[in-house]
């Protein structure tokens, strides 16, 4: 198996960053994750969304897709926790559907999205993380993130919505979808171990894997 560059998208709370560390870490290959600690307007975002979405979300843009670029570039395999794909048809849409972005930012975001994204390296593997929404709500009330607190199951329920239906139309390469609700990735090996196979097989053109939880 030659270079891979990997990305893994999914809700909040569904296992991204665990995921995206240990199969790194298992195969030996880059890892990239989301830019918060040096986030400029992070903080002002959650404190008022209305004012600060737009300039978060063109901050994203660029952040993830120079991420993309030299991930792309690079000779070695890499996986990125999250990707430039998911700020445009999950996250710009749902702000703008919730008010938080107007309808003239909305459209101004998605035509430089359009250009950036065009011309991007297509991505070998999208590994999509998919989880029940009272899952995703116990998880995240357990690991107790300060700027999580106001995430509800309503929010997680229409993101879920938004990602079927961006899912029914991504073409740019395989996909394959791992359900996590009965998976631990950080103090079961023996998951990992499945997940890794899955990832392997479908990158050498298995079209057939198709990954269920695990009991």
């Amino acid at each position: 198996m030659g270079k891979s560059f990997v990305l893994v998208a999914g809700n909040i709370g569904v296992g991204k960053t665990s995921l995206t560390d240990r199969v790194g870490a298992r195969l030996g290959w880059k890892t990239a994750f989301e830019s918060v600690e040096d986030n400029p307007f992070l903080k002002d975002f959650y404190e008022s969304m209305e004012r600060w979405s737009f300039h978060l979300q063109v901050y994203f843009l660029g952040h993830r897709a120079n991420q993309h670029r030299e991930l792309a570039a690079d000779p070695a395999s890499s996986i990125a926790d999250r990707c430039v794909y998911e700020d445009a048809h999950i996250f710009a849409r749902v702000l703008h559907h919730l008010g938080n972005m107007s309808t003239s930012e909305y459209q101004a975001y998605k035509e430089v999205y359009a250009l950036v994204s065009e011309s991007l390296p297509r991505p070998d593997l999208l590994l999509y993380l998919k989880a029940p929404v009272p899952v995703l709500v116990d998880r995240i009330q357990n690991r107790g993130r300060e700027m999580e607190k106001g995430i509800d199951g309503d929010y997680l329920s229409l993101l879920d919505q938004f990602y079927e239906e961006w899912l029914e139309h991504f073409d740019l390469c395989p996909v394959l979808t791992i359900h996590t609700e009965n998976l631990n990735f950080v103090h079961r090996p023996e998951h990992l171990d499945t997940v890794v196979s899955a990832i392997k097989q479908k990158l050498a053109g298995r079209e057939d894997i198709v990954f269920d939880s695990i009991d």
